[in-house]
């Protein structure tokens, strides 16, 4: 800030679509200060970006608290209202796309892509102030009007998508859940070679058997709540559970040998679907909580279970919805309860009163 009139940023300069564009860094405290979001109020079409979602903010500003040595933002995009100048350090060569940039303090800043990461860096701030020293990059654009800015709000956001959530998962070194399901997978037999680590669909013809997302949530279920210290142990645990249904899969097995297909599995059968696989991972819970002694011997029952798809009459309204395979948590539920009753298992209360209403409605029906 220079002469209490103005704001002062080192930038480099570029040119996008025939218009200049300045790209700088912001040190956290003045991010605030200076990006103000007060539009909550206006009505859609004269917002320039969507209107904040107040409830996303805790979670991203828990996110910087909790890895202060490690966290990481990507740049923030604002327009500029005012009229800036820009001061090279060089009239020509490369240096004359460095400089600093100068914008008058009563400009009016819209951010076009950031404004979360603005609102949780501020809630960050009061709770950690010395984050305030540190900085983010800002890319300026020079504000044309609201329909620019709305358009520049379209484009930043029409090619952004999320990544799958097993990639994800593969590329997540803090969620003690990812870490433990990646173990799982290194280190069993059963997943060797047939899980797709980065995609959380299958494609027909995919070689994979299992999907790194499914894992995921079936382990995550399948050790809710159970007392095993430590990740080494726990990944133990949970792959000697995995190797001991595999046993009675008889289909998993024959696509581990390549006898048959990954795609004809999933094809004709529901056992190596998301919906199932965490629905064992519930059963297992329940085996690891209430039979500790004799959990494997209760699993035998998982071989006579009619597992294909052309099993309406088991598996219509529970892992299947029109034949289609559902994995809401009402379906995973149903499914869990269908598996506990074939292996002479206890529901809990809330797979007991599902499995009630849904064999009322049968009985409806």
């Amino acid at each position: 800030m220079t002469g209490g009139f103005e704001y002062a940023f080192p930038a480099i300069r570029g040119v996008q679509a025939h218009r200049e564009f300045y790209v700088s860094m912001c040190p956290l405290r003045l991010l605030p200060k200076v990006f103000l979001f007060n539009e909550d109020e206006m009505v859609p079409e004269l917002r320039a970006q969507r209107q904040l979602n107040k409830a996303r903010l805790p979670e991203i500003a828990r996110y910087i608290l909790t890895n202060p040595d490690d966290y990481v933002f990507s740049a923030i995009t604002a327009s500029v209202d005012a009229d800036v100048s820009f001061e090279p350090i060089s009239s020509e060569g490369p240096e004359s796309r460095v400089g600093v940039l100068r914008i008058p303090m009563s400009a009016r800043f819209v951010i076009n892509d950031g404004q979360h990461r603005r609102a949780a860096i501020d809630m960050a701030l009061r709770e950690n102030p010395a984050l305030g020293d540190e900085s983010i990059a800002v890319v300026f654009f020079l504000d044309v009007g609201l329909e620019r800015c709305q358009q520049m709000f379209a484009d930043l956001n029409r090619h952004a998508l999320r990544p799958s959530k097993s990639l994800g998962v593969l590329y997540d070194h803090r969620d003690d859940k990812a870490k433990l399901a990646k173990l799982v997978v290194a280190r069993s037999p059963v997943f060797r070679d047939v899980v797709e680590m980065e995609r959380s669909t299958l494609s027909a013809r995919s070689r994979r058997l299992f999907t790194l997302s499914a894992i995921y949530t079936a382990t995550a279920a399948l050790l809710s709540n159970v007392d095993v210290e430590g990740a080494e142990k726990r990944a133990e645990v949970a792959a000697a559970y995995w190797e001991e249904v595999a046993r009675h899969m008889r289909e998993w097995e024959l696509v581990r040998k390549g006898r048959i297909t990954a795609g004809e599995v999933r094809e004709d059968y529901i056992h190596s679907h998301g919906v199932v696989l965490q629905a064992l991972g519930r059963v297992g819970n329940s085996l690891l909580h209430h039979h500790a002694r004799d959990w494997k011997g209760k699993l035998s029952g998982l071989g006579s279970i009619d597992w294909r798809r052309s099993n309406a009459a088991c598996w219509e309204g529970r892992a299947l919805i029109g034949g289609k395979v559902s994995k809401s948590l009402a379906n995973v539920l149903l499914t869990t309860a269908a598996i506990k009753q074939s292996l002479s298992l206890s529901l809990s209360p809330e797979e007991q009163r599902l499995e009630d209403a849904f064999r009322r409605s049968e009985h409806v029906g």
